[in-house]
């Protein structure tokens, strides 16, 4: 396992010069006019014409993207880990490391589920919920952030619990509906006291997906009021169409689409949510490690499906992965604007595609290609072992 320690981000600037498509993760504006970028001590510092950057200052790197698109690092909303890259539910060692070659930058955690003898007593949840905050804090899986202790909610809690995690640096919930909470009126207690105090809540939504869950149907979702709908089209199994539509209509919360879910289901979910003036609301998950595996290419898939046959834009689709969660999520990644980390993915149609440019391939069902995935400013893996071959790939230079 590739276990890097969370330090700070390398100093220094690098210029991301001869970009072909600067996606900015923004919904309303995805497509910026300009060519470079300049990232400073790990963040984005500057957005213009290379002529103009290359100016500012010597440079410790360049990086010559030579046409090639540069988009926000993907963001898996939804992944259940348990100790660092392991997963028991597979057996599988370096599956996060694994999504970093899809693209994934960062990765928030629906709850350690997986975790063999998961307590379930309250004291015993709560301290796994801290260990797994901590730990994926102190050491980033291939230097992807992963957000991680989520809690699950067990009957018995009280509000002075949820304090007490959010005191220890605990800020999100697992999948409500998980452990043995599962009536809409007892959920919407905790997910009420856990908003609170500043932690945010996903409920599952559809027929269970393990062992212990069970039935979350739309009353129960609308009663429990969570922040995000989990996996709306089911993990694995979704409620009716119509349900779901109802969902996005009659909820205001975040609407999250999975990878291991009911395609059709999702299909309807986003054009629902198109439809309403809602967007803005739909963010993108795996739910993996699963039944079904690890996906490491799961959030590309996920796009290329929303955009081939959901009528979404390519270039909106991948805001739904990026800038769309990372508002949601209050991440500081997820966008191309000054300030930001610079989480970014360099990407290129795929060699052979059907498509002219990259999003014109994406909208035909294609996953692009990807030449380099850089998080804080550092390059943390070139050309991508898992997508079929970019048409073009960045060039990493040395300074001036």
């Amino acid at each position: 396992m590739a276990l890097e320690p969370a330090a700070g981000p390398p100093r220094g600037r690098t210029l991301v010069r001869h970009i072909g498509l600067l996606l900015s993760g923004d919904l309303a504006r995805p497509v910026l006019d300009a060519d470079a970028l300049l990232v400073e001590d790990g963040r984005i510092a500057a957005i213009g014409r290379g002529a103009e950057l290359k100016d500012r200052g010597p440079l410790d790197a360049v990086i010559d993207c030579h046409g090639s698109a540069v988009a926000p690092g993907l963001v898996d909303s939804h992944v259940h880990p348990v100790i660092g890259d392991w997963t028991p539910r597979q057996n599988q060692i370096g599956w996060v490391e694994s999504c970093l070659n899809g693209g994934v930058t960062t990765m928030i955690s629906a709850g350690e589920v997986h975790l063999p003898g998961r307590p379930r007593d309250i004291v015993g949840l709560k301290a796994l919920a801290i260990t797994a905050q901590r730990a994926f804090a102190n050491a980033r899986p291939a230097g992807v952030k992963l957000l991680a202790g989520a809690p699950v909610l067990e009957k018995g809690m009280v509000e002075s619990d949820f304090a007490e995690l959010a005191a220890a640096g605990v800020t999100l919930l697992g999948e409500v509906g998980l452990g043995s909470v599962k009536a809409g009126y007892e959920a919407r207690e905790m997910v009420a006291w856990a908003r609170k105090h500043g932690i945010q809540s996903t409920i599952h939504t559809g027929g269970p997906s393990i062992p212990g869950s069970g039935l979350i149907d739309k009353d129960t979702v609308l009663e429990a009021d969570a922040d995000i709908i989990g996996h709306i089209n089911g993990g694995h199994t979704a409620l009716p169409e119509g349900h779901v539509c109802e969902l996005c209509e009659r909820s205001t919360r975040a609407i999250e689409i999975v990878h291991n879910g009911n395609e059709r289901v999702a299909i309807a979910a986003v054009q629902a949510a198109r439809d309403l003036g809602a967007l803005h609301r739909v963010i993108l998950g795996t739910d993996s490690p699963a039944g079904s595996g690890v996906q490491p290419l799961g959030i590309l898939r996920l796009i290329s499906l929303l955009s081939a046959l959901g009528g979404i834009g390519a270039a909106q689709a991948i805001a739904l992965a990026t800038g769309n969660t990372a508002r949601i999520r209050a991440l500081d990644a997820g966008l191309i604007e000054p300030g930001r980390a610079a989480d970014l993915l360099f990407l290129d149609r795929a060699q052979h595609s059907a498509g002219r440019d990259l999003l014109e391939s994406i909208a035909l069902g294609d996953i692009p290609g990807i030449g380099m995935v850089m998080i804080d400013g550092a390059v943390r893996c070139g050309r991508s072992r898992n997508t079929p071959p970019a048409e073009r790939v960045p060039e990493l230079l040395g300074g001036s």
